[in-house]
């Protein structure tokens, strides 16, 4: 599929173009006015076209629509909540997936290049096994709360900030505050009280909200991001709060995801709560994974591509075969994208083989957004082994508490969010379908 990456390079000369005139006192005013008239027309031509037909019918917003396109699916694993050994798999899904962000957020995006680069000027092992001991800029700010050195080894001292892991707890309080049955709407109340900021749909959705959008709209209007990854990595929350049920766990995270997503955006986060909540239930992440996948239409994009990882993860050679093949099914697509990152994090838990530390180690290495992806394996695969089956080297440096940059919210103890998740699983098992 041709992508249109050559419009920011062209874009980027013209603006030199005009910065260099106006600086020789040359009058560029009337050009670039005249260009800033014609990409708005561009713009809003662009969103007003609509898909094909035939992806609109494959490719629903509306959730019945979705359910009715679905393949067939355990819908609920267990018959009822089963307690026994939950607490572990709790704990080892946000440990895991803590650790798993924890350590791509220093390398977020970075190459494969850049990352070896680094192991090899500080000693680390790449994949790698622990914490990267050194980065180049330590003392930058990350989320306004934490530093860059707040993530290396030796200097953790707690669960850092980040975006990954604030959604989660975010997720936690929603669910507190309105139940499971929450609705589209409370989510919008929780985001202006509670989100200081936010990136890509997201912060377009915590905008309109703020300028006066109803949250239904908030998401569509003037949002080209609606299918990047933003959804997907506020899954989990879903998933720990319906162990065992997919099927509701995809539907809580559709109404948190509607709120800033459409399409395949809505997609990730509905299959990966699936998925998240198929794992405590499961002994096999790929099993959990094909759970996901009855969650959303068997025929939109995320589905076909998710399907097609799954195929030939048995066939590749390593982790970086697994990255050719995604660069080259995704020739031009944004390295935020839901649909890339979502086969990448695939092949991390095939090719990891239930070993955490290979796991959250090969899907950072792989790249594109790494901190998402190790983040989300990490989940996964700690709701299957649980806490106690996760190397203490990733998780006894947090001092059993995280930070994170949410207003009036900073400090949480590990240990009361694993029980809260409990507590909100037995809600939600006690409390009928919405």
């Amino acid at each position: 599929m041709p992508y249109f990456r050559d419009l920011q390079p062209r874009l980027e000369r013209v603006s030199y173009w005009a910065d260099l005139r106006h600086e020789q006192g040359a009058n560029a005013t009337r050009i670039v006015r005249r260009l800033e008239r014609e990409l708005e027309r561009a713009e809003r031509e662009l969103q007003e076209i609509a898909p094909p037909a035939r992806t609109r019918r494959r490719e629903p917003n509306d959730l019945d629509a979705m359910r009715a396109l679905r393949p067939q699916g355990p819908r609920r694993l267990w018959p009822r909540l089963q307690r026994r050994g939950l607490r572990d798999r709790l704990a080892g899904a946000w440990l895991g997936r803590a650790a798993g962000c924890t350590l791509g957020a220093p390398v977020e995006n970075w190459s494969i290049e850049a990352m070896d680069g680094l192991a090899r000027r500080s000693g680390a092992a790449f994949p790698p096994e622990d914490y990267w001991p050194d980065h180049p800029r330590p003392e930058e700010r990350h989320y306004e709360v934490s530093l860059t050195r707040d993530y290396l080894r030796g200097a953790i001292r707690h669960v850092p900030a980040d975006d990954d892991l604030g959604y989660t707890l975010l997720g936690l309080l929603i669910l507190e505050r309105y139940g499971p049955g929450f609705t589209t709407e409370d989510v919008a109340t929780a985001w202006k009280r509670l989100l200081p900021m936010a990136c890509t749909a997201e912060d377009v959705a915590l905008r309109n909200l703020k300028a006066g959008v109803p949250a239904r709209d908030a998401g569509a209007k003037d949002n080209p991001y609606q299918e990047w990854i933003g959804a997907d990595i506020r899954s989990d929350p879903w998933g720990y709060a319906a162990p065992a049920w997919p099927e509701r766990a995809a539907a809580m995270a559709y109404r948190d995801a509607y709120l800033s997503h459409r399409g395949n955006g809505v997609y990730g986060a509905m299959f990966f709560a699936a998925a998240i909540a198929a794992a405590f239930a499961v002994d096999c992440p790929l099993e959990a994974l094909r759970v996901g996948l009855t969650e959303i239409p068997r025929d939109c994009r995320l589905a076909r591509d998710i399907q097609w990882a799954l195929d030939i993860a048995p066939r590749l050679k390593d982790w970086r075969d697994g990255r050719r093949r995604v660069d080259r099914r995704f020739a031009g697509m944004h390295p935020v994208h839901t649909n890339n990152n979502a086969c990448l994090t695939v092949f991390g838990l095939a090719l990891g083989r239930r070993d955490f530390t290979r796991t959250i180690g090969l899907t950072v290495a792989m790249g594109l957004d790494n901190d998402c992806t190790a983040a989300t394996a990490g989940s996964i695969l700690g709701a299957i082994i649980g806490a106690r089956n996760i190397p203490t080297h990733w998780w006894k440096s947090f001092r059993g508490r995280t930070r994170t940059y949410l207003k009036r919210r900073e400090w949480f103890r590990n240990s009361d969010i694993v029980a809260r998740f409990l507590r909100a699983a037995a809600r939600t098992w006690a409390e009928p379908l919405a």
